[in-house]
């Protein structure tokens, strides 16, 4: 939808993980692009640096002899805006880029939503062309008559052109964020225009053995929110836990989300939206999870967090070493005080053991004690003799082997 892009940068920060990805995107895109230095108002600003960090991305800037034009701003201040806006005004110049202010306006839906006073509503970048109030619109999903043209700030304007946002309200549903626009004669032909989209009748995934599984229905403030959440989501790893979105849509969490969260396990998860008064009832009533976020990062580590809850930890064993029995000093019951040596890494007081006799394992135990020259010692190494309490069901003999480990519990993660 963009003609230039502006690569804004902190100038005390320099390039960080989310500037190489804004680049990654403009090379894409293919597009122009200007290089704005903001904060340049901070003490430790240094553009300068800023410039050589990009040249590391394959970004040369006019000043070091490239050909990607450069403005230094505040945000705070106020400080080179003025500046930079006229540098746009020149790249677009310099793109020869045109538009033909005669022709019915057209465009693109760049933002949507319900809003509880004016009903389905959307924000549209127009491309080509005048829009102008009394105008019938459609996309592919909806349609209204403008009744009122609002600009970015809200105020009521006659007319659009070419470049201006604009906020229209009165559709007969939520039009879809992406979606192109354009000026109908008549309703009936907006009408007409609309293609009808059968819903996908909803059904519970089917899960292998062992397979596991967690079911969403997320609900946005406004397509953009939404877009954007679905997008994150999926990139979550999911080769342990599979994440399925049964539902996504725009508007507050209502009784309908409830019932099929209940049929299908799902959790409800909510950005920046109110819950009914009748669901949040059954949501208690019904035990059913439901959980509202203000920001997309918190909204996304949440759902991890509850992706990892599912898995279950995993048995994590470190194999220490090895002690040839040499002796048996006392055998009682089930534990036995034995000499040897350790002819294989290191043993521990408190470490599992494995009983070997001519190379095959009869049975396991666990060091009560341990001791080297007489004294308890916490460890004892390769090469050391030592003495030791065995607890185990097994008889130790002179010439077997045992083999000493340790054993804890670690969370999984994705």
């Amino acid at each position: 939808m963009a003609d230039i892009a502006l690569l804004v940068i902190d100038a005390a920060e320099g390039v960080r993980e989310q500037t190489k990805e804004a680049i990654s995107h403009i090379k894409k895109s293919n597009l122009s692009f200007i290089v704005v230095f903001n904060k340049i108002d901070k003490p430790n600003a240094d553009p300068e640096k800023v410039k050589r960090e990009l040249m590391k991305e394959e970004i040369t800037v006019e000043s070091m002899g490239g050909q990607v034009p450069t403005a230094e701003v505040s945000a705070k201040t106020g400080q080179g805006i003025p500046e930079l806006l006229d540098l746009i005004l020149l790249v677009a110049e310099m793109q020869e880029l045109k538009a033909d202010f005669e022709k019915p306006g057209q465009g693109v839906v760049i933002e949507s939503y319900q809003d509880s006073f004016r009903g389905p509503t959307a924000t549209l970048l127009l491309t080509d062309g005048c829009l102008k109030t009394g105008d019938i619109i459609g996309t592919d999903s909806a349609w209204t008559k403008i009744k009122d043209l609002e600009n970015f700030l809200r105020v009521s304007v006659e007319k659009a052109w070419p470049g201006d946002p604009i906020i229209v309200f009165g559709f007969n549903q939520v039009p879809k964020v992406g979606e192109e626009f354009k000026v109908f004669l008549d309703a009936e032909s907006a009408e007409k225009n609309i293609k009808i989209v059968e819903p996908v009748p909803l059904a519970t995934p089917s899960v292998a053995a062992g397979e596991k599984i967690l079911n969403l229905i997320i609900k946005a403030d406004v397509e953009g929110s939404l877009e954007a959440i679905e997008g994150i989501l999926k990139n979550l790893p999911q080769d342990k836990v599979i994440l399925r979105i049964l539902k996504a849509a725009v508007g507050n969490i209502g009784e309908s989300d409830l019932k099929t969260a209940e049929g299908t396990k799902a959790l409800v998860v909510g950005f920046r939206v109110k819950i009914d008064a009748t669901a949040k009832k059954m949501a208690e009533r019904k035990k059913i999870s439901l959980i509202v976020f203000e920001l997309i990062y918190e909204l996304v580590e949440g759902v991890r967090k509850i992706m990892e809850k599912a898995l279950e930890s995993e048995e994590i064993r470190q194999d220490l070493g090895k002690m040839k029995v040499l002796a048996v000093f006392l055998s009682e019951k089930n534990r036995q005080i034995l000499g040897g040596r350790v002819v294989e890494g290191e043993i521990r007081k408190g470490a599992s053991v494995e009983v070997f006799r001519n190379e095959e394992k009869i049975g396991q135990g666990r060091m009560i004690n341990l001791q080297r020259s007489k004294k308890d010692a916490d460890k004892v190494v390769r090469g050391e003799e030592c003495g030791l309490l065995l607890e185990s069901d097994i008889k130790v003999i002179d010439g077997d082997t045992l083999v000493f480990y340790t054993k804890e519990r670690r969370k999984l993660e994705l």
